[in-house]
């Protein structure tokens, strides 16, 4: 039974990862989930100078769903490398490195210290993040500009490249194509919808940030039919995320054509999901008599 997939150079062991923002650094679950049995850890995103995020509150429950205007709060690349990478390289699965910039040269210099530190297996760039001010979602609307900011970054690493991508344009694959020919590896999606809540008692935002990003179920057949679009419209992988919440969940997005699936906002309800997702695949391919997970990647009948 072989659920591997390769994404560039990278051989991973299995398709089940977690989403950067939901797992912190990944120690923060290792009393819940083995580590070791997941195909990676995605560490939430970093900068090259700590963030403080945006103020509170900034988590709101709706309904299916949670709103975040988190702000990418985290320790900064320094201190990541210092104090986090130390822990990480402990654990026996490979870990890649969600980053965020607000100019291409940020999104460089981040990609230049990464690759020359040891225990890393790849890197996601953040092009998606639709509650901060400047970068982000910037690039990630823009065909153009997520072509050369992918460029830009993949002279400075041989690391596998993911893009993050957002669902907040009107055709992905149009963005998915340009970063494929860019020259990233692969291509992650969905990041989070654009949305609101209100206090009708108070007739004020819930949010400090008044928009946020809308994950959890609500948005997995959003997530379910971009992925579908777009590993039709490109060669490379796609990794798929969004409202993934059960065994089940993950093989339709395998089925649509993600080559390994992000688990995220369930995380946070269940936070040994991610453990029970790879064991459920197994069981799915042994019932079905899929030997290899390529066999079941792409097999939705039309």
């Amino acid at each position: 039974m072989d659920l591997s997939i390769s994404i560039g150079n990278w051989r991973l062991k299995n398709p089940v990862l977690t989403a950067s923002g939901t797992f912190g650094y990944g120690e923060e679950f290792s009393d819940y989930v083995d580590l070791s049995s997941l195909g990676a850890i995605i560490v939430k995103g970093i900068s090259l100078k700590p963030r403080p995020g945006n103020p509170p509150p900034r988590v709101v429950e709706t309904s299916c769903g949670m709103l975040n205007a988190i702000g990418l709060e985290n320790v900064g690349l320094e201190k990541f490398i210092s104090e986090k990478m130390p822990v990480l390289r402990d654990y026996e699965t490979d870990i890649v490195v969600n980053i965020l910039g607000e100019s291409i040269e940020d999104y460089r210099e981040l990609c230049v210290e990464l690759d020359q530190t040891a225990g890393i297996s790849a890197i996601e760039v953040n092009i998606s993040c639709p509650n901060v001010k400047k970068g982000g979602l910037a690039f990630g609307t823009d065909a153009g500009m997520a072509n050369r900011l992918c460029s830009e970054v993949r002279k400075m690493t041989d690391k596998p490249l993911i893009i993050k991508l957002t669902p907040n344009v009107t055709d992905v694959s149009l963005i998915a194509r340009a970063v494929e020919d860019g020259g990233a590896d692969a291509v992650s999606l969905i990041n989070t919808l654009l949305g609101m809540a209100i206090d009708v008692k108070k007739r004020k935002p819930r949010l400090a940030n008044v928009v946020g990003g809308l994950s959890g179920p609500a948005i997995k057949p959003v997530a379910l039919r971009m992925v579908w679009q777009t590993a039709k419209a490109i060669k490379i992988p796609v990794i798929g995320i969004g409202g993934i919440s059960s065994v089940d969940d993950a093989l339709e997005f395998l089925l649509a054509g993600a080559s390994a699936i992000q688990v995220g906002t369930a995380n946070f309800i269940n936070p040994g999901l991610s453990g029970e997702i790879g064991k459920g695949i197994k069981n799915y391919m042994e019932e079905y008599g899929f030997t290899e997970l390529s066999e079941l990647i792409g097999s939705l009948q039309i």
